[in-house]
């Protein structure tokens, strides 16, 4: 049976919390949480990205994130709080809810890379 993309939202965004900017900075300072940035390399460039955080396309995303790939990325753990965020919340739930059926627990969606932008967030140029 075929998905429409409203099914595929409606189950990634039950699938990963989303956090506010708050909780992302207590996870990344307290628990070493991965920040991963889904947008496209044309996105960073005209924007920058959130301060030390891996940019990951949304489509190379699985690969890195799995060992078994020659494309996988050891900050990729298990055991580590992974924390998405792209342009506006939707890529980075999909992929939240990728990196779940891949076996990733502590998964969240930190939303738009602009409120964080906005609202003071650390942002470096590319």
């Amino acid at each position: 049976m075929a998905t429409s993309v409203k099914e595929l939202m409606s189950a990634a965004n039950s699938a990963v919390p989303k956090i506010s900017a708050d909780e992302a900075r207590k996870l990344i300072s307290e628990e070493n949480a991965l920040l991963v940035d889904v947008r496209d390399a044309p996105e960073l460039q005209a924007s920058g990205k959130i301060k030390d955080a891996l940019h990951v396309s949304r489509g190379m995303l699985e690969f890195r994130a799995d060992a078994d790939t020659p494309y996988y990325n050891a900050e990729f753990r298990k055991d580590r709080p992974v924390i998405l965020y792209c342009a506006s919340g939707g890529r980075s739930a999909l992929s939240g809810k990728a990196l779940k059926d891949m076996g990733y627990e502590r998964v969240y969606n930190l939303g738009s890379f602009k409120d964080w932008a906005e609202n003071g967030g650390d942002v470096e140029q590319m």
